[in-house]
């Protein structure tokens, strides 16, 4: 699966080892940054998330900042994107299965590295509950996130 990974300053530890981890795990990652931990805006990583989301370039993503929040709220901006702000696994697989999430967010000063790993893993191997059903209770929910439905 192709995956996009973003964070701030605050996080850029555990994004380099979640995308080391994914690489690991037969994954290709997109590592959009930034590399170093000088202060930088997390909104700007979280829009260009969302961009490579909505155009096709990835088919899920990650985002992290020091709470998760911050990056959540950005990447949301783009009606293309179901960004799920998780610290556990069972929310993460619930951001799949009913919201057909394809962006979790995860908080790098309140989720250490094992249970970001236990939530990526719930996030990536749960299906959307409606996948091959357009009339479903969920897809019709979710199509009204991105003003599709009515």
């Amino acid at each position: 699966m192709r995956i996009a990974i973003a964070s701030d300053h605050a996080a850029t530890d555990l994004k380099a080892e979640l995308r080391d981890w994914l690489i690991e795990q037969g994954h290709d990652v997109a590592d959009l940054g930034p590399e170093t931990g000088e202060s930088v805006d997390y909104p700007d990583y979280g829009f260009k998330l969302a961009e490579v989301i909505a155009d096709g370039t990835a088919e899920r993503g990650v985002a992290l900042c020091g709470s998760g929040i911050g990056i959540s709220i950005a990447v949301n901006r783009n009606a293309a994107v179901r960004c799920a702000l998780v610290t556990e696994p069972f929310s993460a697989a619930l951001a799949r299965e009913h919201n057909n999430a394809n962006v979790i967010a995860m908080g790098a000063r309140l989720t250490g590295s094992d249970m970001a790993k236990a939530c990526l893993s719930a996030f990536l191997e749960t299906e959307f509950a409606d996948a091959g059903d357009a009339n479903g209770r969920h897809r019709r929910r979710v199509d009204k996130l991105s003003n599709q439905g009515s």
